[in-house]
């Protein structure tokens, strides 16, 4: 296999990564937001969000978060002088951050096939979103291969989801009403 063989299966297993890391807090989401049905709805709900959050964590998030660090491991293997640049330090550390935030989303399900909601529906909206700065501040720096320029773009995003999570609460608000 050549070095763009493993770089296009590097990219393939982080774009499955990511979508597990962004359906997987979703599903959450709804999982608490079926505290307000029924009894009767409240079952059949809880069972079909555990049956589905352990399938996307089993089948998806996890060979698709292995396999992207394996072959990222081995284009570093293969260019190992991109250790000494700044971004690459930078991206490693966010990385890092994202295996953080994807243990944590499965902390998240554990306690939540427990029973245990300690998260409002907002707060896992808003959990959501960190997956999105992971994802563009990882690209930004892979792009532009700079460890200044990624934060312009990180920002531009963090207002942005400002502004969206304002509007939906500004929506669900006028709902109520």
């Amino acid at each position: 296999m050549t070095y763009l063989h493993f770089k296009a299966l590097h990219i393939i297993f982080v774009v499955s990564w990511f979508a597990g890391l962004f359906y997987m807090p979703r599903l959450f989401v709804y999982h608490t937001e079926a505290l307000e049905k029924t009894d009767t709805e409240r079952n059949v709900l809880f069972a079909q969000f555990a049956k589905m959050e352990k399938l996307l964590w089993n089948a998806i998030m996890t060979p698709a978060c292995w396999l992207t660090l394996l072959f990222g491991t081995i284009l570093i293997y293969l260019n190992p002088a991109w250790l000494d640049q700044g971004w690459m330090q930078l991206k490693l550390a966010f990385v890092l951050g994202l295996l953080v935030y994807h243990f944590f989303t499965r902390k998240i399900l554990l306690e939540l096939q427990q029973g245990k909601f300690r998260f409002s529906s907002f707060q896992l909206r808003l959990f959501n979103e960190v997956a999105t700065i992971f994802l563009f501040s990882i690209v930004f720096l892979v792009v532009l291969k700079n460890t200044v320029d990624w934060l312009y773009g990180v920002l531009g995003l963090v207002a942005f989801a400002i502004i969206i999570m304002a509007a939906v609460r500004m929506v669900k608000a006028a709902r109520k009403r």
